[in-house]
């Protein structure tokens, strides 16, 4: 006989076999540092036993927004954790923080246990990639806030960095060399504009194969995952080669550069310095988007900018190349001549 919980539409039982399904996928995530296991009302973290003398911790916070609605129409959502740790991740290595562990929130209108695991499977996957532990999450059964075929993700992680190594763009100097990292697409930012001028505008579906996108389907290019940059930085945080580092999430270059500057410098860029994915090509002219406004939303293939002394910056590049990561020397810190003028895309 069903329950009156069950009668309002929450299956507990079914909340009870997710859980076992996360089993598995939690494993894979251990690492030094993580106490106890899966169950209990809090994650347990032993910082002590990591060896930091001042140890300051970053924490990060982030979802993965509308692309949500595109893993739902490709009816793949395993990329999607990846994303959700991703965006959480390159924050605090952003800061030099090594990140130790990461917790989920899923919100659904029904417990739907097989597809969750697609889910949770990805964010073990992201928290392999970037050496953190997936400790804790929640997941929320919520009929009439959500369709019953409906979820949303969010994450929450937590790193450390000594106090003395924090990065924090105080050592900027004029003259420091501006290294881009290569984005894997467009990553988890701006898809409302992606859905409005791919899918609304233009026609497109997940399915479709336009030419630009040399045989890929629109879904499978949208739904790569974000790139996690935790072990690109780590080489070079270790040698302390890094004066600033700005994560390109929403707001694009525009807004997120000018974060890491101190208010007498400015980032020039050459925006011909890099290969942008055509997949920004496709959503300039199908949706009518400036150029300029691409810039203002996009990564445009650059997913994490650093700011390096320029007499280390081919090794830099080497040590970036050592770990498989595409970069390129993108541009220079300048003296800033005006307010307007924190970042020059030239």
């Amino acid at each position: 006989m069903p329950s009156a919980y069950d009668n309002a539409g929450v299956n507990i039982e079914a909340g009870y076999e997710a859980v076992k399904r996360f089993g598995s996928h939690v494993a894979r995530t251990q690492r030094p540092g993580v106490m106890g296991g899966i169950g209990g009302f809090g994650g347990l973290f032993d910082l002590s036993s990591l060896g930091y003398k001042e140890p300051v911790l970053v924490s990060g916070t982030d979802g993965v927004g509308t692309k949500l609605m595109v893993a739902k129409a490709a009816a793949q959502h395993r990329s999607i954790g990846i994303d959700c740790v991703a965006m959480c991740v390159n924050d605090v290595i952003a800061q030099g923080a090594e990140p130790l562990f990461f917790l989920d929130y899923i919100a659904c209108g029904k417990n739907d246990p097989a597809l969750l695991e697609q889910v949770v499977a990805g964010v073990a996957d992201g928290c392999v990639q970037a050496g953190a532990a997936l400790i804790g999450g929640e997941t929320a059964e919520m009929p009439g806030m959500y369709d019953a075929d409906e979820y949303d993700l969010a994450g929450f992680t937590v790193g450390v960095v000594e106090k003395s190594r924090i990065i924090d763009g105080s050592a900027l100097r004029e003259g420091d060399t501006l290294i881009g990292l290569a984005s894997t697409g467009v990553h988890s930012n701006g898809f409302s504009l992606v859905r409005k001028a791919l899918f609304e505008q233009s026609g497109l579906t997940v399915d479709s194969t336009p030419s630009v996108l040399g045989g890929r389907s629109v879904g499978e290019v949208l739904l790569t995952p974000t790139a996690i940059y935790v072990s690109a930085l780590k080489p070079l945080i270790a040698e302390q080669l890094i004066h600033g580092v700005s994560h390109i999430t929403g707001g694009g270059f525009i807004e997120n550069v000018p974060r890491m500057l101190p208010d007498n410098l400015s980032a020039h860029i050459s925006v011909s310095s890099w290969d942008v994915p055509p997949i920004f090509d496709l959503i300039e002219h199908t949706g009518g988007v400036t150029h300029a406004e691409m810039y203002n939303v996009f990564n445009m293939g650059i997913g994490m900018v650093l700011a390096v002394p320029a007499d280390h910056s081919d090794h830099a590049l080497e040590l970036l190349a050592s770990t498989g990561q595409q970069a390129w020397r993108i541009g220079s810190v300048q003296a800033r001549e005006n307010d307007a003028d924190a970042i020059r895309l030239l």
